[in-house]
C-alpha cells in the first residue's frame, strides 16, 4: 500500500466523530457539561401541580417588564399534613427533614407565547438567570415565574437584573412579614 493512501485513511476525525471519541474516553472539554454546583437542584424546583396552584391562588405578585413573578411564603414544613408515613415504616430522609430551605422556583410558559421551541428557549433563559442570581437560603417561599413575549428579545443582562430584583423584593416583603 502506498504511503499516500495510508495518510488519506488516517485523516483527522470530523468534529462530531472527535466529540464522540472524547465522550467514550471521558475527556470532555470544561465547557461541554455543567459542573455539579452549577446545576439547578431538584430541591430548589417547584414540581407538583398542587404547588403551582397554591402559589397562583394564595400568593402575591411582582410585575416587571418581561415577567410576572408569583410568590407564596411556605409555612413550617414540619406541620405539613401532606407528609404521611405508615405505622411501623420509618420516614425517608426527605420526609424527616424540615423541608427545603430558601426559595423553590417553577416556570410556566403558556402556549400563547409561541411554539415549543420559543417556550423552551424562554424557560432555558429563565432557568439560567435564576441559577445565577438565586439567593442562598433566605426566606422559605414558593416562586412561579411567568414570562412575557418580550423575554426573548430582552438582553440577558436585563433578564438577570429583573430576576435578581424580583428575588430582592420577595425577600424584603416576606422577611418584614414574618
Amino acid at each position: 500500500m502506498p504511503l499516500t493512501s495510508i495518510i488519506e485513511t488516517l485523516s483527522p476525525l470530523s468534529l462530531h466523530e472527535g466529540r464522540m471519541a472524547s465522550a467514550v474516553l471521558g475527556a470532555w472539554p470544561d465547557f461541554a457539561m455543567p459542573k455539579k454546583a452549577a446545576r439547578f437542584p431538584r430541591m430548589a424546583r417547584l414540581l407538583r401541580h398542587a404547588d403551582f396552584e397554591r402559589v397562583y391562588k394564595q400568593g402575591r405578585r411582582h410585575f416587571s417588564a418581561s415577567m410576572t413573578v408569583f410568590y407564596w411564603p411556605r409555612p413550617d414544613a414540619t406541620a405539613d399534613p401532606q407528609v404521611k408515613t405508615r405505622p411501623g415504616v420509618p420516614a425517608t430522609a426527605s420526609q424527616s427533614r424540615s423541608g427545603p430551605q430558601g426559595l423553590r422556583i417553577g416556570f410556566t410558559v403558556g402556549r400563547a407565547l409561541g411554539g415549543a421551541v420559543r417556550r423552551n428557549r424562554m424557560k432555558r433563559r429563565l432557568r439560567e438567570a435564576v441559577r445565577m442570581t438565586r439567593p442562598a437560603a433566605g426566606v422559605a417561599a414558593d416562586v412561579v415565574i411567568n414570562p412575557k413575549k418580550s423575554l426573548l428579545t430582552t438582553d440577558f443582562a436585563a433578564v438577570l437584573n429583573e430576576v435578581g430584583r424580583a428575588f430582592a423584593v420577595i425577600e424584603q416583603k416576606l422577611s418584614g412579614k414574618q
